[in-house]
């Protein structure tokens, strides 16, 4: 007959023997981590992927987002009321506009009236729907439907609130203006402002614009065009 001893013995001649408890300070170390911390860890990787999803979306798969329709006439859209107001007053404009499978874009150019001995000025306006293919990895590199609106030169900085990213281009000897440029999903916004100074009868240049002010006005302007075109 089996006594009780034997019985524990049998079952405990393979097993390591478990260490000794000295203190309820090594309890409370093995103690496992409670149950509700690993829920709250993973709520906020969860919350991160979740944030994160339309922007993954937007760049991963399938076509770039578009947040904006497309105008035919987008001198309508913005009469670029703030730039006129820190310029000069607007004498013509001209539009054009095309869609495509690929690329709808939209263009207006403003020109304000010349004044002898004053700045006249030239304001391009752009947006491109890109449909197909994510405008990310161009954005701020290569030139556009027109290339002397994305030329490159000058110095380029950084603006925050105003889409995905957004770059304003200051004036250099190689471009008449700044430039402000705009990414949002598929969809890219331009505004290019350039000014010609006329010459006065000592020879020298004429009156020049506050460059600071005229990029205030294009980024209030910018902010006013997105929000009217967001569908």
């Amino acid at each position: 007959m089996i006594t009780e001893p034997e019985l524990e013995g049998g079952w405990d001649d393979d097993r390591p023997a478990a260490p000794a408890r000295e203190d309820g300070a090594d309890a409370e170390v093995r103690r496992p981590r409670a149950p509700w911390l690993w829920a709250l860890g993973g709520a906020l990787v969860a919350s991160a992927v979740w944030a994160a999803l339309p922007v993954l979306q937007d760049r991963s798969f399938g076509a770039p987002r578009i947040a904006y329709r497309h105008s035919e006439d987008l001198c309508k859209e913005t009469r670029l009321d703030t730039l006129l107001k820190t310029t000069a007053p607007a004498m013509s404009n001209h539009r054009a506009h095309r869609e495509s499978p690929a690329l709808d874009w939209s263009h207006c150019e403003y020109f304000t009236e010349w004044q002898e001995k004053g700045t006249s000025y030239q304001m391009q306006i752009m947006v491109e729907l890109h449909k197909k293919t994510d405008p990310e990895a161009e954005f701020g590199v290569t030139p556009g439907v027109f290339g002397e609106v994305r030329s490159n030169s000058g110095e380029v900085e950084q603006v925050a609130g105003l889409g995905e990213r957004a770059l304003m281009t200051s004036r250099s000897p190689y471009t008449s203006g700044p430039r402000l440029q705009v990414l949002d999903g598929g969809a890219v916004f331009t505004l290019a402002v350039g000014w010609l100074g006329d010459t006065d009868e000592a020879g020298g240049e004429g009156p020049q614009p506050d460059e600071d002010a005229v990029k205030a006005a294009m980024i209030e302007d910018m902010r006013i065009l997105m929000a009217r075109l967001r569908r």
